[in-house]
């Protein structure tokens, strides 16, 4: 069990971590696109200045290199490019030509394929930082990073590091100033060699294939030339075309093409890595690879997410709404009253800090009716306080413990009605509730009602936060379920029954952990109606800590899981139990598991946007979404008649509880898939829901 408690969180870090990588080898993460302005020159040495394109700063006194005469070193920035720079090679290869390629380390992690063609193929490789920025504006330990990025994702790409640089947004090495040259001088500490150009055929700015030949032809016999070309960031087919017119050109006229080590006569600028080094390299180029295929999935889920959700709201308005008005209406009746006596069952389990308050909350009644509490083996003293109070109609019955599905069946077995209210031993009724709460029975196809539960413990914000999804999650869902026909659960807290409508549905069952849903998933496949009631109105004490509600949601939703699987049948079924398999069960699968299991994508999105995409629009995007949720939160407030104070606690209730359902209900998915066996959990009651003097007041009466 511990380790499914912290799965969930690692699957969400995991997420997390996926759109980070993503984010960050997409080049979109902190992303730096400024380039400095020409400054003064005067601290660069002058035979820098006037030397060659390749400076080796790895020695106390820099030396520059010219290409020798007849001599072309092609070279490609900005790639690899899944489809540019394969057709580049190919024209290469076509020609029997080499060249060198100046790579961008995020490019190099999300295409290994094409730096090992490239490797393999005698291609010479160079780094051009990780993720192109300016290096003028960058620390030293960002630099530093740069490079090692870029070489871990050589290492897993191909199996080599390299010493062969050029900066990003270079140009000829006449061009240095005294901001970029402490750069250059800085990469030969480092051992490395740095590449300008001296010849720029311009072809990012595609000005057609006659102007890249003729802007990459030298124009000097007396030395070579380092061309400079792009095979990435855009349409690259002028350049593929105008290589395969420049190289059998230029080699009429008598050049030689080669790579800068290869025409500076020096060894090799590849070095073979092996051990900790390769695999770390494979290491992030194998999570890139996993990220580049999870991400898109994720943004699918996330469409699928968003409709669902949408879909629901709609679903919800149109239906809770037509609910609203055909309950409310003046000629609505459920036919003739029913006077008729109830017994109220209250289970009882360690429940002394409230079952004076639930107890007291019922009598006393105009309504004829008995209290039966069923004491499931407390050893708290929970029966003594009931039976301490004195009241007439209250029977007290102890058993072992059994758990409360067993409870309730000894309390079924002591009832002497035909109606049969169910309650929690924390839950207090309003003085209307009982009547409210049978008024349908007088439909002769209604075989159960589910009441109205309230939090009444809503001043801590973790109350708040039950507060708005009773309301808005639980009882704006029973108007639509009820408008349906496929009631998917009768709260624990507050439900009432037909005897003979229990018996066909097999009474009470401790096959699941949540008996509530399975006896109403139950009575669909018998045959009978389930309706909400939404004036039958109980306050129930929610969990007050996170651990507790942890306990309750886990054991919530497992039930849930559990009781959808045992009526899976359903959905074969003729009549009201194949409508309710049909129409209910899928209902329950999308909205109360899919959709929350893979909610937090929203959040998780939003993240990603905030730190790589449009920040303004990506905070209008979850402001939109969190308007819809208000708008719904609003109009269920106010069919229960409720304030909307407690609404300012929304936006937090996305952000945090979200999170914590999502980790509750994969928690609860992966006990279900492992076979796990989960216990009933009781949670500490400290007794602050107190009883009701009216539809709206309550007070508290000490235990």
């Amino acid at each position: 069990m511990p380790r499914l408690r912290l799965t969930p969180v690692v699957v969400l870090v995991a997420f997390l971590c996926v759109l980070l990588l993503e984010g960050y080898v997409h080049g979109e993460f902190a992303a730096d696109h400024r380039v400095h302005p020409p400054v003064a020159y005067d601290r660069v040495p002058a035979k820098v200045l006037e030397g060659g394109p390749i400076l080796d700063t790895t020695h106390a006194r820099p030396h520059h290199h010219q290409i020798p005469a007849k001599t072309v070193v092609l070279t490609f920035d900005d790639g690899p490019d899944p489809v540019w720079t394969p057709k580049v090679l190919a024209v290469l290869e076509k020609h029997g030509v080499h060249a060198t390629f100046f790579v961008v380390g995020q490019m190099a992690a999300r295409n290994p394929g094409v730096v090992r063609d490239l490797v393999d193929s005698g291609q010479e490789i160079g780094v051009h930082t990780f993720s192109h920025p300016d290096l003028v504006y960058q620390s030293k330990e960002r630099i530093d990073r740069e490079l090692a990025q870029t070489q871990v994702a050589l290492a897993g790409a191909a199996g080599i590091r390299t010493s062969l640089f050029r900066p990003p947004y270079s140009s000829f090495a006449d061009a240095l100033d005294n901001l970029s040259w402490p750069v250059v001088e800085y990469l030969g500490t480092k051992g490395y060699i740095t590449a300008f150009n001296d010849t720029d055929s311009l072809d990012w700015q595609r000005p057609g294939v006659e102007a890249i030949v003729e802007r990459a032809t030298p124009k000097s016999d007396d030395h070579g030339a380092v061309v400079l070309l792009h095979d990435s960031g855009g349409d690259r087919s002028q350049t593929v075309a105008a290589l395969d017119v420049l190289i059998p050109q230029l080699k009429d006229q008598g050049y030689r093409f080669t790579t800068v080590a290869e025409a500076l006569g020096a060894e090799s600028v590849h070095h073979g890595v092996t051990g900790l080094e390769r695999w770390r390299g494979l290491a992030l180029v194998g999570a890139v690879t996993i990220s580049d295929a999870l991400v898109p999935a994720l943004v699918v889920l996330l469409v699928l997410v968003g409709i669902a959700m949408f879909t629901r709201f709609a679903t919800m308005l149109v239906l809770a709404r037509r609910h609203a008005r055909q309950r409310n209406s003046p000629g609505f009746t459920w036919g003739p009253a029913v006077t008729e006596p109830v017994s109220i069952i209250v289970p009882a389990y360690n429940e002394r800090e409230c079952i004076a308050n639930t107890v007291l909350s019922l009598a006393p009644r105009e309504h004829p009716l008995e209290i039966i509490v069923v004491d499931d083996g407390s050893t708290d003293g929970t029966a003594d306080i009931v039976e301490a109070l004195g009241l007439p109609s209250v029977t007290v019955v102890r058993q072992e413990n059994a758990g409360k599905a067993a409870a309730l069946n000894t309390g079924i077995s002591w009832a002497s009605h035909q109606i049969i209210v169910m309650m929690d031993g924390d839950t207090v009724f309003e003085p209307t509730t009982v009547g409210e709460l049978i008024k349908p029975f007088a439909d002769a196809r209604i075989g159960a009602v589910a009441g109205n539960a309230k939090v009444g413990n809503r001043d801590t914000m973790i109350g708040r936060w039950q507060h708005i999804e009773y309301v808005m999650g639980f009882n704006l869902d029973r108007r639509m379920y009820d408008v349906l026909r496929c009631m998917p659960c009768i709260p624990g807290a507050v439900g009432a029954f037909r005897r003979s409508a229990l018996r066909d549905a097999g009474l009470m069952s401790d096959d699941t952990l949540a008996e509530d849903t399975d006896v109403t998933m139950a009575l669909h496949r018998a045959g009978w109606d389930v309706v909400y009631a939404e004036h039958a109105r109980a306050w129930t004490e929610a969990p007050g800590t996170l651990s507790q509600l942890w306990r309750q949601r886990y054991r919530w939703s497992y039930g849930t899981m559990q009781a959808m699987w045992k009526h899976r049948r359903a959905v074969f079924d003729r009549g009201h139990s194949g409508r309710f398999g049909r129409v209910g069960l899928p209902l329950v699968a999308v909205f109360q598991v899919l959709m929350p299991l893979f909610a937090p994508l929203i959040d998780i999105f939003t993240l990603y946007g905030l730190l790589f995409q449009d920040p303004l629009r990506t905070a209008l995007i979850w402001c939109g979404v969190l308007g819809v949720q208000a708008a719904c939160a609003v109009y269920a407030f106010r069919l229960d008649g409720e304030k909307l104070r407690p609404l300012w606690a929304l936006p937090l209730q996305q952000l945090c509880y979200r999170q914590v359902m999502y980790l509750v209900l994969l928690q609860s998915c992966l006990t279900a898939v492992t076979g796990g066996r989960l216990y009933w959990h009781k949670l500490r009651r400290t007794g602050e829901v107190g009883v009701p003097a009216g539809p709206s007041s309550r007070h508290k009466v000490s235990a």
